[in-house]
């Protein structure tokens, strides 16, 4: 029986928080659903967060995770759980690292190495948060994506314009597939109430920093994955936490892809609270192939 489709941003929040709370099987071992409104494939950003999940429970309270490097190795279907297996690598004085390998019907789809470490204080600098105008001044993602949805093919319209558990608020609302630059500065903060826990709040960043970033080595190209001309997917995904944050506050994203080559498009991306501290760094390579 199919589960029943979340409508509202309080019943998606819920869903999504509920998706993260892994059920342990084993020592090490852990098993992860998936959202109800998956299609095709599963969401990059979906099994990242539970990957970081996994590991981060095998780690002591003391110490966050810092960084991830990640790589998808298969897609993954949306109607079989996820098993992650963690690796115990080591437990240092200041640093903990973990393995964690996603699989799906007995073969590896995913895999991921993650850093921990305790609070220490030490130098410090960053780059500017880009000005730009406040989030609350921009036009919600699903009014946005209603003002287009009659460039999309009927059978994706409901795809595109449903409600989502995350709220986007484009800097520049251009039309999808116009020819633009390969930049773009898009707030977010997921919408509804999130625990108290910071691991929760990088989990639930793991998941959204896989949104939109692929998008930005295709903005040059004016490509849209519903037109069937570009196959696209994410090869891998590296994070880094550089401070504490909540992500059901506006984070604003400041995305560039400095190159796209050899049918693959790098992405990069900056993470910052609206006091302007830089709180994450992303990094993604992803597929952008021509179809004939």
């Amino acid at each position: 029986m199919s589960k029943e489709l979340p409508e509202t941003p309080r019943e998606l929040v819920t869903e999504l928080l509920d998706v993260l709370d892994l059920e342990r099987i084993e020592e090490n071992l852990f098993r992860g659903q998936n959202t109800a409104d998956a299609e095709f494939r599963l969401f990059g950003g979906q099994v990242i967060a539970q990957a970081l999940v996994a590991a981060s429970r095998t780690v002591a309270d003391d110490r966050t995770a810092h960084s991830l490097h990640a790589y998808f190795m298969r897609p993954g279907a949306i109607d079989v759980p996820v098993i992650y297996q963690v690796e115990r690598d080591r437990d240092g004085k200041s640093f903990s690292t973990r393995r964690v390998v996603a699989i799906q019907n007995g073969r590896p789809i995913f895999n991921m190495a993650v850093s921990f470490q305790i609070a220490e204080e030490g130098y410090e600098h960053q780059f500017d948060m880009p000005d730009v105008p406040a989030p609350e001044d921009l036009m919600p993602e699903t009014q946005w994506r209603e003002s287009f949805a009659h460039m999309v093919p009927a059978q994706f319209r409901d795809r595109f314009t449903r409600e989502r558990s995350i709220d986007f608020r484009r800097v520049d609302p251009s039309p999808p597939g116009e020819g633009r630059e390969p930049a773009q500065n898009i707030w977010f903060r997921v919408q509804g109430t999130v625990p108290d826990d910071q691991a929760v709040h990088r989990c639930l960043l793991a998941y959204a920093s896989d949104m939109s970033l692929l998008s930005t080595c295709q903005r040059p190209h004016g490509l849209q994955w519903f037109t069937g001309e570009v196959q696209v997917a994410s090869l891998d995904h590296a994070l880094w936490f550089h401070a504490p944050f909540k992500a059901d506050e506006w984070l604003l994203y400041v995305q560039d892809s400095p190159r796209a080559s050899g049918a693959r498009g790098l992405n990069r991306g900056s993470i910052y609270n609206r006091e302007g501290v830089l709180v994450a760094s992303v990094a993604q390579e992803g597929l952008i192939r021509p179809r004939g």
